[in-house]
């Protein structure tokens, strides 16, 4: 048992003493309550300072792990005026937990700053893994995740936005974006006008009761958020990479012309979509229009 002696900070618990001294970039669940690590859990309980994104959502999180810390906001509308406090702490011995609302700390928060800034002092920072939205996504949506390119939000207006995604077209990787559920049916529009014939995912609500994950293509997507108005919850949207054949239509229907001739369409499709790398859903549209013509 270790002899150092912990003191009551007036939250009812103690920091511990065995905690070495840094900054420790601390995962949370993005849902579910029970998804958080053992080790963040140790942070959390035995750190000084717990610096939240936002205190009322991180304080529901530590009742409900019966942790007792205090609690410092550390946001985008406090970060220049908290951050100096905050090194002057850790240059002081201090062990503080940073906290976004949901997921990993530092993915479309100011966290980076902090992290970069004690670095820069020579402030020893620790990486406290968990959940997160991201990687979550990639993990339901079926599409390529041996690259991928988080671009975070996409701008709020249609004309800028198209834009960004015009710079995003040629990337080769997965492409995974964070989108309010309002502006969600635009944004799939938009990216179908920009980035043409590509499969995606739509993940909302992820690791809640009513998680749902709906897949298809970018127009068909966009059509059915058109129709069935803004989701509930938080949405992740995974887009895969650019189709190996998504320009060269011309060859998936000469090889649809042969295999339809003497097999049947699940069959013909099956055959060219592997052949030609092409997406399935994309190859099955054109045989039904080539069988349609054809009759």
């Amino acid at each position: 048992m270790s002899g150092k002696s912990r003191r009551s900070d007036g939250t009812g618990q103690s920091p511990d003493p065995d905690l070495p001294p840094g900054l420790y970039v601390t995962a949370t669940p993005i849902g579910n309550a029970s998804d958080i690590t053992l080790r963040a859990l140790t942070v959390l309980k035995g750190c000084d300072l717990i610096a939240a994104e936002d205190t009322r959502v991180t304080a529901k999180l530590l009742a409900i792990h019966g942790i007792s810390r205090p609690l410092s906001a550390y946001n985008d509308h406090n970060a220049v005026r908290e951050r100096p406090k905050l090194l002057a702490r850790l240059q002081q011995g201090g062990r503080l937990a940073l906290v976004s609302d949901a997921g990993t700390p530092l993915i479309s928060d100011p966290g980076f700053k902090l992290v970069r800034e004690a670095i820069a002092a020579g402030l020893a920072v620790h990486a406290v893994p968990g959940a997160s939205a991201v990687l979550t996504g990639l993990a339901l949506a079926g599409l390529p995740t041996d690259r991928f390119f988080f671009a975070g939000f996409l701008p709020a207006r249609s004309g800028e936005r198209r834009t960004a995604l015009a710079e995003l077209k040629g990337l080769r990787a997965t492409l995974v974006f964070f989108e309010s559920a309002q502006r969600l049916a635009d944004s799939l529009a938009d990216l179908a006008d920009v980035f043409g014939v590509r499969s995606a995912a739509v993940g909302r609500e992820l690791t809640k009761l009513h998680e749902e994950v709906r897949r298809g293509l970018l127009g068909e997507l966009a059509a059915h958020y058109a129709k069935a108005g803004a989701p509930k919850g938080e949405v992740t949207l995974i887009v895969s990479p650019p189709h190996a054949a998504e320009a060269d239509f011309s060859r998936i229907d000469a090889a649809l012309d042969k295999a339809l001739a003497f097999m049947p369409v699940r069959a013909a499709v099956d055959l060219v979509a592997e052949a030609l790398e092409a997406p399935r859903r994309a190859v099955y549209e054109r045989a039904l229009a080539r069988k349609s013509d054809d009759g």
